[in-house]
């Protein structure tokens, strides 16, 4: 199936197509070559030493506690470490894909939903729930219902009446929110971190959390194409954008009766969600979000994509190339078979050589963190001719030029420090004046009433540029966009955004806050925790 576009004259079009270039036509599936373990890291202190210390203590004394305590009869200390809620998993912490079994450990919950999407691929829709008031769904009602789409949002599968959800009439509805992952990652990311994941906390927050998971996640499906199919693969992020997050979107407004929702994206969510939010693809989408927000936005390439060697030599090498090292299907087919080996090797054996190969890659490290806790659209994030070579999304490097000039002229004018002198001042009026004859101006991309946007961008974020992009929106260049916050998060890199020591208190707070703000009708909705006065 073609992308879903809005009409655009054939100069839109032609200019549109160059952020894109054509997919191939795949053959045969081909192995890919096994990445090469790295050397594991030595670091200096850890930022947050202390504080990994006292949960690590924390979690072994409750596991403790658990292993001891009888059947149903939850210590009462259990109890207070997670604000009330009783854990139904507990004891040492397994490694198992089940995103249920980690919310259960904190007191709730989880549902998986089959959703497809207009082009036939099945995502897994996550619903973090509340075991106490609400009841989920049968699994008959959990599948697939044919293309989700939000020009024609379904009923629910379910009556929306308190009792039929397990709720009292006096409850009130909670505001649905849908969190979607970034690069070479599930929605699991927003639950990797016990009491402090993001997607837990916002759930005992008081809001109505979904984890959406784009397509060929753990298990790829289709309604006609099986894995070996080449066509299963052959996409790139303006199907996500277009396909993948629409249907998401329409099955969780389905699912909960609200007209609108709040969007998180992390990295690759970000970029997507601004895709389908610019007038070049799925703008419709903004008339279903409340707000967007972007955590660590991915719209500019920073300093890694162009200086590491490896980047420049997948920008370097062909398409054919790129297919022949990395494999016609999957991305690197051979790390999603340690997958298979959770839970029957120790985890250091699989967690271990994952973490080397991302440092490596992407110069990422795991000092924020707490330690104890398709082949084409990588082709078009770091291939020839996609984003790495051109440095932005949408934009081509011929505007990003242009941008640069027009940003010295406006520093020169204002009597920025360190801005350009005269001289250089008049030669860039020269240059833009003759790209102006040639008919070559910058546009916006967003459209009028597009949906509002937060950002938290990583301070040291070596991969993409969340500076430059936020710099793009303070000089005026999307007259269109409503920017409700921003904020750059001083030392944090790509990852710390969700999983973070602190990224409740850094990210998490004002999230919470600047969702609760977008909700135009709060009548009949839960107020969240912390949210009386706002």
């Amino acid at each position: 199936m073609t992308v879903p576009i809005p009409a655009l004259s054939a100069a839109e079009r032609e200019k549109y197509d160059i952020f894109f270039p054509p997919l191939p036509n795949y053959g045969p599936p081909t192995l890919g070559k096994r990445f090469k373990w790295a050397v594991l890291r030595i670091g200096p202190p850890r930022p947050f030493q202390q504080e990994e210390e006292r949960r690590a203590e924390e979690r072994e004394k409750e596991e403790r506690k658990w292993e001891r305590q009888r059947d149903g009869d939850v210590d009462r200390a259990i109890l207070e470490s997670h604000g009330g809620w009783c854990p139904s998993e507990g004891g040492r912490d397994k490694m198992i894909r089940d995103v249920g079994y980690y919310a259960r450990r904190v007191g709730l919950d989880c549902e998986e939903l089959k959703v497809q999407t207009e082009d036939g691929h099945i995502l897994v829709l996550w619903h973090v729930y509340d075991p106490r008031e609400y009841i989920p769904l049968p699994a008959a009602l959990r599948g697939i219902r044919g293309p989700e789409s939000i020009d024609a949002i379904r009923p629910p599968s379910r009556k929306l009446e308190p009792q039929e959800r397990g709720q009292t009439k006096e409850e009130e509805r909670r505001y649905p929110i849908l969190m979607i992952h970034g690069l070479l990652q599930s929605a699991g990311v927003y639950a990797t971190n016990d009491e402090h994941s993001l997607a837990f906390w916002l759930c005992k927050e008081g809001f109505d959390v979904w984890l959406g998971n784009c397509r060929a996640g753990f298990t790829p499906e289709h309604v006609e194409l099986d894995n070996q199919n080449p066509e299963m693969w052959n996409w790139d992020l303006r199907h996500m954008a277009t396909l993948d997050l629409p249907a998401l979107t329409a099955r969780v407004l389905s699912e909960t009766s609200f007209s609108k929702l709040a969007l998180v994206g992390h990295s690759q969510g970000t970029t997507a969600t601004l895709i389908a939010l610019s007038r070049f693809s799925r703008p419709s989408l903004s008339s279903k979000l409340s707000v967007a927000c972007l955590l660590a936005p991915a719209f500019y390439a920073a300093s890694l994509l162009t200086t590491k060697f490896v980047f420049r030599f997948m920008r370097l090498i062909p398409l054919s190339a790129f297919t022949l090292l990395f494999g016609r299907t999957s991305f690197i087919p051979v790390m999603g078979k340690l997958g298979y080996l959770h839970g029957k090797v120790p985890e250091n054996w699989i967690g271990g050589p994952s973490y080397a190969a991302y440092r490596f890659l992407f110069n990422w490290t795991d000092q924020n963190w707490d330690r104890g806790r398709g082949t084409g659209a990588m082709a078009w994030w770091l291939g020839r001719g996609g984003f790495a070579d051109r440095d932005c999304v949408l934009s081509i490097k011929e505007e990003l030029e242009r941008e640069n000039i027009e940003d010295l002229l406006e520093d020169f004018e204002k009597g920025a420090t360190g801005s350009i002198n005269p001289a250089e001042a008049s030669t860039l009026r020269e240059k833009l004046r003759k790209d102006e004859e040639k008919g070559f101006r910058s546009e916006c991309w967003f459209p009028e009433y597009t949906a509002p946007l937060a950002f938290w961008a990583a301070g040291d974020d070596e991969l993409v540029d969340g500076k430059r992009l936020l710099n793009r929106f303070r000089r005026g260049r999307e007259p269109n966009a409503n920017i409700v916050h921003k904020h750059v998060v001083a030392g944090y890199e790509h990852l710390d955004v969700v999983w973070s020591c602190d990224a409740v208190e850094k990210v998490g707070w004002e999230m919470r806050n600047v969702i609760w703000k977008s909700v135009q009708d709060k009548s009949e909705i839960r107020n969240p925790r912390g949210c009386v006065d706002i």
